[in-house]
């Protein structure tokens, strides 16, 4: 069974598509280099936004890998407009997975989409990495065990691993980012 290994983006300047890694999240992408050194990289998937593919960059180069730009990956869209109170809708959407505000998706679809990219991933062999975003990211862990939740969104780092197997059919998911 393949091992997959999912990934939140370093720290950055915005939410934009465009919005570059800050000093701290340049550090923090030869950090997550460093870590994966010794450890067998066969596929790199990342969203196509500038700070995912950034995060990821270094790793690449060092394991001499191409990534792949996957727009599945790409982050949820909580809002089209500024809120005020924002966290309150997030907790909303971990709560209930058909909650969405207007022109936006549900953590459902969100889900629904980053589940193809899973798919996909797990009928390869060897090792895969995923780069994606904080929000993805804690709706695909709730997704694949519910012990994940809003709470978990919360407390996850810049950039955050978590390596996800599969015991026949059965996810085991382990957060493995050491790094403060």
């Amino acid at each position: 069974m393949p091992t997959l290994y999912l990934i939140r983006h370093c720290s950055a300047s915005g939410q934009e598509p465009d919005a570059p890694l800050t000093e701290v999240g340049h550090k923090q992408a030869h950090l997550l280099r460093d870590f994966f050194r010794e450890i067998p990289i066969d596929r790199i998937i990342s969203s196509d936004y500038t700070r995912a593919i950034a995060s990821i960059m270094p790793l690449a180069d060092a394991h001499q890998l191409s990534i792949e730009r996957e727009p599945l990956l790409r982050e949820r869209i909580l809002s089209h407009e500024p809120l005020e109170d924002w966290l309150t809708p997030l907790r909303q959407s971990f709560i209930d997975p058909t909650f969405k505000l207007p022109r936006t998706e549900s953590g459902e679809e969100a889900t629904h989409r980053v589940m193809q990219v899973i798919e996909r991933a797990q009928s390869q062999h060897g090792s895969t990495l995923l780069v994606t975003h904080g929000n993805l990211l804690a709706l695909l862990l709730q997704r694949l065990d519910p012990k994940y939740d809003f709470d978990t969104w919360r407390t996850m780092r810049n950039p955050d691993v978590y390596r996800l197997d599969f015991n026949d059919s059965t996810p085991v998911i382990e957060h493995i980012w050491p790094h403060k």
